[in-house]
């Protein structure tokens, strides 16, 4: 009689040494049979306090921000957390997609998403909330093939 393997885990949690520390008690992503659920990502950078596209008040409010820098920084933090999970960018397939002012930012970040989802279309849903956990204003939530 053949010895037992060990049972692989249901699920296995991923942190990506080139993405922004999380901002709770969670992984960067989580794998799971032939799937990666990526947690929240926004436009944070590792190691800084600064938010890319984003000027605060002395608060530690948005004063100011650049939906565009933002987009790219975040779409450069999913990127990095793909690749450290064993996945990439052409096998996302489903994002989710969070701004806090749809009417002033959606035309600026479906251009910006254009030029990063030339070829790979993934389903997507944007939804406006009235606010994300740090002082940004995008967020996304993606799910990607392994």
């Amino acid at each position: 009689m053949a010895p037992k393997r060990p049972a692989k885990p249901a699920s296995r949690a991923v942190m990506s040494a080139r993405a922004p520390e999380p901002v709770g008690p969670y992984p960067h992503a989580r794998r799971a049979g032939g799937f990666l659920f990526l947690s929240g990502v926004g436009p944070r950078a590792l190691g800084r306090k600064d938010i890319p596209g984003v000027v605060l008040d002395n608060d530690g409010n948005a004063a100011s921000y650049d939906i565009e820098t933002q987009c790219r920084s975040t779409f450069d933090n999913v990127r990095r957390i793909l690749e450290d999970a064993g996945s990439s960018w052409d096998k996302i397939v489903d994002v989710t997609v969070f701004l806090t002012d749809m009417k002033a930012d959606f035309k600026t970040f479906n251009r910006v998403y254009g030029e990063y989802f030339k070829t790979n279309l993934p389903t997507r849903t944007t939804v406006e909330v009235g606010a994300l956990p740090t002082p940004i204003a995008v967020e996304l939530k993606v799910v990607a093939l392994v």
